[in-house]
């Protein structure tokens, strides 16, 4: 009998802890290469919806890398749905191709543009919501941009470059690596002519090697400031000041080429939407630590943009 009354009462506790989610969670398939978590408020009957884009690298849905677990954008979601927004997140198409075996050789950046354009389509198409709003994070900033001009309601950037890529390495480089400096600047401006290379330092392999070359030429394509310009829709632009990969002047050099663009700089917020007290060390395990809640004054900020 008391293992019964056990497991009655764990029963009970699952029941009342689901029963506080606030939103209904679906799993939706946009194309092939596609897959998201789509989170709705359940008291509200045409919800804004924030399109969430993850940053560089093969990173989830949930803003995470295989060696950096930080679930910051499931954090990001969940705290908008929770606060009444609508949330579609989804994994980079280069996640489904590593798990399959399958990733292409020929990836290049338009790939990303094309795929947030195709979830953009998808939920305009079904007229469920009232405005869709893009948020791109990090390099999905300027993804967020290209895939937003046409029909999106609104534009969040978080953490986004305001230069364009082959600057902010170069800035990036000098400051970590300060005797590879000129070798970059060198390397980026030839690959800005539309030339390969095989002449770059073996440290500077994971940026210029041959197998990313072309990715890297198709993204240093756009300048930020270009884009942003185009955009006729309210634009909302967020940077930390503890960010070691996009520093706040990034954020605003996107407000310079975009005046009517409403600026947020976040005392002490990362890269990845925490809030850090402490060093660079701490910033950077950060990184790797689920445990931490993202900045609330990011939440109530994007809440209140989305509502206006």
């Amino acid at each position: 009998m008391k293992h019964y009354l056990i497991l009655f009462l764990c029963s009970i506790s699952i029941i009342g802890f689901s029963q506080d989610k606030t939103y209904n969670e679906e799993e939706v398939s946009i194309s092939k290469w596609i897959d998201g978590t789509l989170l709705i408020p359940k008291t509200i009957d045409k919800p804004n919806l924030a399109i969430i884009i993850a940053g560089s690298g093969p990173t989830n849905r949930n803003g995470n890398q295989n060696f950096l677990q930080n679930n910051s954008l499931k954090k990001l979601a969940e705290g908008l749905t929770e606060n009444g927004i609508a949330t579609f997140r989804y994994d980079k198409r280069i996640v489904k191709q590593i798990l399959q075996n399958k990733v292409a050789k020929d990836i290049m950046f338009d790939d990303f543009v094309n795929d947030a354009s195709d979830v953009l389509n998808y939920f305009k198409e079904k007229g469920t919501y009232n405005k869709i709003y893009i948020v791109g994070h990090s390099q999905g900033s300027l993804v967020g941009m290209l895939s937003a001009k046409e029909k999106a309601d609104g534009f969040i950037s978080l953490a986004g470059a305001g230069n364009n890529i082959g600057d902010v390495l170069i800035e990036q480089v000098t400051k970590m690596a300060p005797k590879l400096g000129e070798e970059t600047q060198r390397v980026v401006a030839l690959l800005k002519t539309g030339k390969t290379t095989t002449d770059y330092p073996d440290a500077l392999g994971s940026l210029f090697g041959p197998d990313i070359q072309e990715f890297m030429m198709n993204w240093m394509a756009y300048n930020p400031t270009d884009i942003i310009k185009e955009l006729k829709m309210p634009i909302l632009i967020v940077n930390g000041t503890k960010d070691l990969q996009v520093s706040v002047s990034e954020a605003e050099v996107l407000k310079e080429a975009n005046s009517e663009a409403e600026l947020l700089i976040i005392e002490n917020m990362n890269h990845v939407l925490f809030e850090i007290a402490g060093d660079d060390l701490e910033n950077s395990k950060s990184y790797n630590e689920s445990f931490r809640a993202i900045s609330p004054q990011l939440l109530n900020r994007i809440t209140a943009f989305m509502k206006s």
